[in-house]
């Protein structure tokens, strides 16, 4: 993951990642999406076009809906991911800017008879992340009621004379919110939230979330080897809406009911092992950590859990096979984690859940 940049208000923030891990599970958080990029596709064809091109149903979008989706190879393993919005007169690609370079080179191969043009619009707006249980009266208290706004939809808003695109973003743990505009009016934006109370947070803290939420990321999580099952990622797929790049493979992967290997969260006892470090049961390897964190709980105890994300093969699974890295134990935990009750993370050699 490309950090978000750390700016003045960045440096000008005293409270501890921990801190502000608590704020983003329990209270309310507020950062910069610097790290985050858009690619405009525009033209008459563009939805038959696109629809062709990614894994979930860009057709049926109407303005203001997005869905999330992968982008594939013809073998069917992922090339990139994107949450899609639909605009009047557009599609709004949103990825990680780091993404953006090498997507549109994909994307702009198979534009052949076309009437379809992809810009990245990437330096056009700048984004505020605002996330938390008590995000949204946040943002109503500053005047931008999200209330009506559901998961994945986009909707312009005024607020003080400027208009503001405000996103709903998934997450399987908390509220999530994106705030895009002019740099002024995210500034501006920003120091309302932050007078509201709303606790400015860092990479670290996110990524924290990240792994209790059991997200994989593009870059880390998921490389271009991956086919799209074996990810878990079933909300970037859509299994009728036609062909499009690498169709064959997900479908046949689909109509054969099952993968090899699974996307899966574990809990470590022992060292933190490092990313990449292979999972091994009777003695052969099984799986990889992909991400691993020790994450600090916001308990008054000082609770701090080992985890891990990554990929292990079915058969373990289901044969509940004792998992062993490198310095430690590893059991497979569903997710997301209950961050708010450290009580129900059992230990490794108590745990029986499985994913």
């Amino acid at each position: 993951m490309t950090p978000p940049a750390q700016s003045e208000i960045a440096t000008a923030s005293t409270s501890s990642s921990a801190a502000q891990l608590a704020a983003l599970l329990q209270g309310t958080a507020v950062t910069r999406l610097d790290h985050m990029g858009w690619i405009r596709v525009t033209g008459e064809d563009r939805v038959r076009w696109l629809n062709g091109m990614v894994t979930n149903a860009i057709q049926p979008l109407k303005n203001g809906e997005g869905n999330y989706n992968f982008l594939l190879t013809v073998q069917g393993r992922i090339q990139g991911d994107a949450t899609i919005f639909a605009e009047p007169d557009a599609l709004l690609m949103e990825t990680a800017a780091s993404q953006v370079p090498g997507l549109m080179i994909l994307l702009d191969r198979f534009i052949i008879m076309d009437d379809v043009e992809l810009a990245d619009a990437t330096g056009s707006q700048s984004g505020l992340l605002i996330a938390g249980p008590k995000a949204a009266s946040f943002l109503t208290q500053i005047g931008l009621n999200v209330e009506d706004l559901g998961v994945l939809e986009k909707q312009t808003m005024s607020w003080n004379a400027a208009q503001i695109s405000v996103l709903h973003t998934e997450s399987p743990l908390i509220p999530r919110f994106e705030l895009w505009a002019d740099a002024n009016t995210t500034q501006k934006l920003f120091e309302a939230l932050q007078s509201a109370g709303a606790v400015f947070c860092d990479a670290q803290s996110l990524e924290w979330l990240r792994i209790l939420e059991g997200t994989p990321l593009y870059g880390t999580d998921i490389r271009d080897r991956e086919l799209p099952q074996e990810t878990g990622q079933t909300r970037a797929l859509h299994f009728s809406k036609g062909c499009y790049l690498g169709q064959e493979i997900v479908e046949r992967i689909r109509s054969r009911g099952n993968v090899h290997r699974t996307f899966s969260a574990f809990r470590l006892e022992g060292e933190l092992p490092v990313a990449g470090a292979p999972l091994e049961a009777d003695g052969k390897q099984v799986g990889e950590i992909t991400s691993v964190a020790a994450i600090p709980l916001p308990a008054d105890d000082g609770t701090i859990v080992q985890l891990a994300l990554g990929y292990i093969r079915r058969e373990a699974l289901d044969r509940g096979l004792p998992l062993h890295y490198a310095g430690g134990v590893a059991v497979a935990v569903s997710h997301p984690f209950s961050a708010a009750a450290p009580s129900a993370l059992l230990s490794a050699s108590e745990s029986t859940e499985r994913v």
